[in-house]
């Protein structure tokens, strides 16, 4: 079962469309005008609703709801969001208000929580992070261009930043932003703006031991795993109680898309987004990714538009 309920005057958003397709996910279409912000909300019973996307409207917009499969029912309602600015992305509900996640390309996205705006890995032109709020958090998992770049950092960090690194990534900055960064080393944690951070090891036969970090970010009872350039290795199997992951597949950098869908069935995400991939080679494949993960687990795999 599922549904939709509206407004009606006339910069609401109209559902023209909620379709369940061959997999069990819901698309959703939904027309509004172009250029305003709205909020898309699911509910499993109507009393109590969640977030599920805010999205700047293109005039004819579509989302594949992933967690439909899993549920028995589904209603939604949307809704334009008052002032320009909205943080846009999917939503995850935690004690203290939803996270927002925004891909922004390949290893970069950033987050919103509470109040905190958490950037991971941002490299790139700085006009990609126009319009988002300055950072008070960065997330750098290791030192190879695509994940580290200084004219990035720079043009991105707030005045009260704190930048969370390895200790490669700290000898490479000059002194402005390694003042502002405190060193992880594998198994270290920290707690920066009421997140608590673990540094988790991020390693393959290219990225050596102990120089790369994967992270596990609790905030508002949620664990968000990030895990980095790495490989199939023990310790992300081992990962107990994971909300959201993040998780790469490109050889020879990372993962085969077989061992990152057999790493992530082994340690379960609630949702997983596949990262840090090769868009137009076959050996990222982030459909057969989906497929090997399979939905017998329950694990929500979310494919989103990083390139």
């Amino acid at each position: 079962m599922f549904g939709s309920s509206l407004l009606a005057d006339a910069q609401t958003p109209q559902f023209t469309g909620i379709e369940r397709l061959t997999n069990q996910e819901i698309l959703l279409k939904l027309s509004a005008p172009a250029g305003l912000n709205y909020r898309i909300d699911a509910s499993t019973n109507l009393p109590q609703w969640h977030g599920l996307l805010t999205l700047q409207s293109t005039g004819v917009n579509q989302h594949a709801d992933s967690a439909a499969p899993y549920l028995s029912q589904r209603f939604y309602r949307a809704a334009q969001l008052d002032g320009p600015g909205a943080f846009t992305g999917d939503h995850l509900a935690t004690q203290n208000g939803d996270v927002v996640i925004h891909p922004i390309d390949h290893a970069s996205f950033v987050m919103s929580w509470n109040g905190t705006t958490i950037y991971n890995d941002p490299v790139g032109a700085a006009t990609r992070y126009d319009g988002l709020p300055r950072a008070n958090l960065i997330l750098i998992t290791h030192v190879h261009p695509d994940h580290f770049n200084t004219t990035t950092l720079n043009s991105v960090t707030g005045a009260t930043c704190v930048i969370l690194a390895p200790q490669a990534v700290a000898n490479s900055m000059g002194a402005s932003l390694r003042a502002l960064t405190t060193v992880l080393t594998n198994g270290a944690s920290a707690s920066v703006v009421g997140i608590g951070i673990e540094a988790i090891p991020a390693y393959n036969d290219n990225h050596p031991l102990g120089t790369g970090n994967g992270y596990v970010l609790t905030l508002g009872g949620k664990r968000i795993y990030i895990a980095g350039d790495t490989g199939d290795i023990p310790e992300m199997r081992a990962l107990p109680n994971i909300d959201v992951a993040f998780v790469p597949m490109n050889l020879p950098y990372t993962m085969s898309v077989s061992s990152a869908a057999s790493a992530v069935r082994a340690f379960r995400p609630k949702v997983v987004y596949p990262y840090h991939y090769s868009p137009s080679s076959p050996l990222s494949d982030v459909n057969l990714f989906k497929s090997l993960v399979g939905a017998d687990l329950g694990i929500e795999v979310r494919l989103r538009k990083w390139y």
